[in-house]
């Protein structure tokens, strides 16, 4: 408590008996809230406090959904932490409610533009990048010192291209590849080398041994020549893959392989500097929302801004994609029941199904999500993270499923099933046709992409103010009562369409920061 702020609980429902402390560096044992409220124990900020007593095996609910059972007698004024809990069973996938909520249709939102790059197949990147596909992680050096010098030789000659990216993973060899799920990391590498972000420009660098290889990787007819919009659409069945093979007779010693990457991408570049922004409606977005770090006040501040603004995104067209599967896993009724049609729930459900099965043959089950910096930051276990993770989604109906690996082909909100890792979920969201993403945090974490701009939202002001050139939007506002969730909400619209249109460097574009892909993987290695 400071001299200046009084002590302030959040709660997110009235039938909630906990609430969560706000303060900056939580209250101290005997602070008394202005309803009488006695603080027991010292609480830190994002905590828990008991509302009312609760009896040993009594429910703790938050977000009016029961987060855990009391472990032993919970005094009121009291600190509730996950080692007081017992964490419920997770929600059957039988009997769900099945597209149930018909919410009344807000009007469109009509008139938003950005200024994009239009591609041949109709996508819109928000960047313009040549991505260097790899199909396996052995060439990985020798491209990152190709790219190196193609970023100080050749890139200054192209003004308008905004980067170049070797799309480094860790797949295409020492795998079995054709076992049925090795379908998900192939397809992944795929449409990720297809982005909205690339213009349509493939590039490969391949070994030549390798199991992935470039005609696998990328067939006939992978890669489409003309806009998707039209009723007739001609694949490059006749095109020839772009394919720089290290193990060609042709290359003699190492500089002879880069020489030829740089040949292959000043081919590239020529194309892509030709490309100029144009204006475009906001549908042509392509969102993925998604938070890493998480604490008490995602599911408070950051994360229901991010679920209105993907309620705008929605009434103006675009796609958004909200994703993690052990994150909304708890969650799955809130979901079954707001999509659009008994199709769309049943997809959803296979999914988690999969995922379930998935875990169990690992011998975790959901539980083994939440991190020690959640927990730190107030999160018992994965039935709460799970509620503030869902609000992202906003309150639209969820029109389609997009399974690992596979690109998103609808517009409205989807459900990107991915794993809750941020890298895999990232990489995934990517392939599905991301061209820009929102991650929140509470906790804080330079995350960032090479692929496109990442907006990171704080949860807290006071990470915000610490890690003030790294956070995009300090949704921590919120609590502080300086804004309302709709504020935010349209803030964030607004910063999205300036960074899609390149009016804004994201704080990871300036410092470049970006992590590595990771394909998910669920086949065996060999």
């Amino acid at each position: 408590m400071t001299a200046d702020r009084p002590p302030l609980r959040i709660a997110m429902h009235p039938a909630d008996n906990v609430a969560i402390v706000a303060n900056d560096g939580g209250l101290p044992a005997g602070t008394v809230f202005p309803d009488g409220l006695v603080l027991v124990d010292k609480v830190p900020q994002a905590h828990k406090v008991a509302l009312e007593d609760i009896a040993e095996g009594g429910a703790v609910r938050r977000y009016d959904v029961v987060i855990g059972y009391a472990l032993k007698p919970i005094p009121r004024g009291s600190w509730v932490h996950e080692r007081l809990l017992r964490m419920p069973e997770a929600r059957s996938l039988e009997g769900l409610p099945i597209a149930t909520v018909r919410p009344e249709s807000p009007p469109p939102l009509e008139g938003y533009t950005f200024e994009g790059y239009r591609n041949a197949d109709g996508s819109v990147g928000t960047r313009n990048i040549l991505a260097i596909t790899q199909t396996v992680q052995c060439v990985a050096g020798v491209t990152d010192f190709a790219v190196q010098r193609i970023k100080a030789e050749l890139l200054p000659r192209y003004p308008n291209v905004d980067d170049v990216v070797a799309l480094e993973h860790s797949y295409g060899c020492g795998v079995a590849i054709d076992a049925p799920d090795a379908a998900v990391p192939i397809r992944t590498l795929r449409n990720i080398s297809l982005n909205p972000n690339f213009g349509g420009e493939v590039m490969v660098v391949s070994l030549g041994c390798e199991k992935l290889q470039p005609e696998r990787l990328l067939p006939p007819g992978s890669i489409p020549l003309v806009d998707e919009r039209n009723a007739y659409v001609r694949a490059s069945e006749e095109a020839k893959l772009d394919v720089v093979c290290l193990q060609d007779e042709a290359h003699v010693g190492f500089m002879s392989m880069v020489e030829s990457i740089l040949r292959q991408a000043e081919v590239h570049l020529a194309r892509l500097n030709a490309r100029r922004r144009e204006t475009v409606p906001a549908s042509e977005l392509v969102v993925g929302v998604q938070c890493g770090g998480s604490d008490a006040f995602s599911g408070v501040t950051a994360n229901p801004a991010v679920g209105f603004c993907t309620d705008l995104l929605v009434r103006a067209g675009a796609t958004v994609m909200f994703s993690e599967v052990t994150e909304v896993r708890d969650g799955i009724d809130q979901l079954t029941a707001r999509a659009a049609t008994p199709e769309v729930a049943q997809a959803m459900i296979d999914q988690m199904a999969w995922y379930d099965a998935y875990l169990q043959r690992g011998q975790v089950d959901r539980s083994a999500n939440t991190t020690p910096g959640n927990k730190k930051g107030g999160l018992s276990n994965i039935v709460e993270k799970a509620m503030g993770s869902i609000v992202k989604s906003g309150s639209a109906p969820i029109s389609g499923v997009v399974a690992p690996g596979e690109k998103a082909r609808q517009k409205g909100l989807l459900y990107a099933a991915t794993p809750a890792s941020d890298f895999i979920c990232g990489t995934l969201q990517l392939a599905a046709g991301m061209n820009l993403h929102v991650f929140t945090t509470g906790r804080g974490t330079p995350y960032g992409l090479a692929e496109a701009p990442v907006i990171k939202v704080a949860t807290r002001s006071d990470l915000a103010r610490r890690w003030h050139d790294l956070m995009d939007v300090n949704a921590g506002r919120i609590a502080d009562g300086e804004a309302s969730i709709e504020d935010m909400g349209w803030e964030l619209f607004r910063l999205m369409l300036d960074v899609a249109s390149g009016r804004r460097k994201t704080w990871a574009e300036q410092w470049k920061l970006h992590n590595q892909l990771v394909l998910f993987n669920p086949a065996p290695v060999t």
